[in-house]
């Protein structure tokens, strides 16, 4: 078994990319990779100008910095739709293509999560038709829709003035606990998988197995997800993955104790392994209201740093959402809120883009590497954890 601690060395891209910075926005015709470079246009500066009406400053920024949410339970809620058009609108839920447009949504993870009690094979097989459904969808409005699957194809849909779509998380009962079934669903798209609710991610940490599953995730590309996780599976990932974790839908827990929400410890922790923290707009973990939500930003960018603090929408799962922030359009109002606090434009650019943006490349250098010093993993559950 490989030494989990043995060292990749990164590209002097990876160990760019890990710096924080603000993110340069140009047009389709500069032909640049990144996409983030800022508006030069006398109108821009004047719609950015400190006393401009903050919601429009926060439309002018957003429409050169566009919001990767990292979380839509979108899939599952149309399973129960018996028709939808995502393209012309679709008010049985809370996400469609106008409703992205008119919140600057660039990107978008799509939950792969099943509800609870689905276990074993059950929960395989339903994890498969749900990454069906997931492609059936996009395929089916290609105007607004894109799949990707790497941090390319991410800024390329960009490039073509689409939503990009990238799959994940799922959850680690999907695995069935088989480094098989992880490597299949990564070759069909899977980005990020939740830890939580495994066996061998438990409250005591990871076993022998989960270590392994954790380097077979490092060596794919398949980013881990910690939100729900136990504070030494927290520790031990963190101190054990060779590429930056996500929380997707964890905020703070010195402002709301939600058992979700992070200690400020786990956030320092989070700052200093490069991760990133992705705030859900729910009442429930973050507050009623676009303020509370604000707070929670405020703090994780103070604990953790500005590199490592996201959103998550997390619409279309069932939870109630703060006060004008009720579906995927709603984002300006939460951008022009941080505005109005003095949140910098390159803080800001962080937070919508660049540190997501940030997480899939690093994953994505990091399993190059890895698969040039390791073989697919063949080991089993019963072999490592008895």
């Amino acid at each position: 078994m490989a030494d989990l601690q043995e060292e990749l060395h990164p590209t002097p891209e990876v160990a760019e990319l890990d710096r924080p910075a603000a993110w340069a926005e140009s047009g389709p015709e500069s032909g640049t990779a990144d996409l983030d470079v800022q508006e030069s246009a006398p109108a821009a500066a004047r719609d950015n100008a400190p006393d401009a009406d903050p919601l429009e400053r926060a439309r002018s920024f957003l429409a050169g910095h566009p919001v990767a949410d990292g979380y839509s339970g979108l899939p599952w809620a149309l399973r129960h739709l018996p028709w939808y058009d995502l393209e012309v609108g679709e008010s049985a839920v809370d996400t469609d293509v106008p409703r992205l447009r008119e919140g600057h949504v660039g990107a978008l993870f799509w939950s792969l999560h099943l509800p609870e009690g689905l276990a074993g094979d059950r929960a395989v097989g339903a994890t498969l038709e749900q990454l069906d459904l997931v492609r059936t969808v996009v395929q089916a409005h290609p105007e607004g829709l894109r799949m990707a699957h790497t941090a390319s194809e991410v800024n390329d849909a960009r490039l073509c003035r689409r939503v990009a779509v990238l799959l994940g998380p799922a959850g680690a009962a999907a695995l069935g606990d088989s480094l098989g079934i992880l490597r299949a669903l990564r070759t069909l798209g899977l980005r990020v998988l939740t830890l939580a609710g495994a066996s061998w991610a438990s409250q005591a940490g990871l076993t022998r197995f989960g270590e392994e599953v954790l380097r077979e995730m490092n060596r794919l590309g398949v980013i881990a997800d910690l939100s729900g996780t136990s504070d030494a599976t927290i520790a031990r990932t963190l101190a054990a993955s060779k590429a930056p974790v996500l929380f997707t839908r964890s905020a703070a827990r010195a402002l709301r104790p939600h058992p979700a929400n992070l200690s400020d410890d786990v956030l320092a922790g989070l700052g200093a392994a490069k991760g990133v923290c992705m705030v859900p707009l729910t009442a429930e973990q973050a507050g009623p209201t676009v303020r509370d939500v604000a707070d929670h930003l405020d703090h994780v960018r103070a604990v953790a740093g500005p590199e490592c603090v996201g959103v998550s929408g997390t619409y279309d799962s069932g939870a109630a959402h703060p006060q004008d922030l009720a579906d995927a359009s709603c984002y300006p109002n939460l951008i022009a809120e941080l505005l109005a606090r003095g949140w910098s434009e390159a803080d800001l650019a962080l937070l919508t883009w660049g540190n997501v943006q940030r997480i899939v490349r690093s994953a994505d250098f990091t399993a190059r590497a890895a698969q040039q010093r390791r073989e697919p993993s063949t080991a089993r559950i019963a072999q490592l954890d008895g």
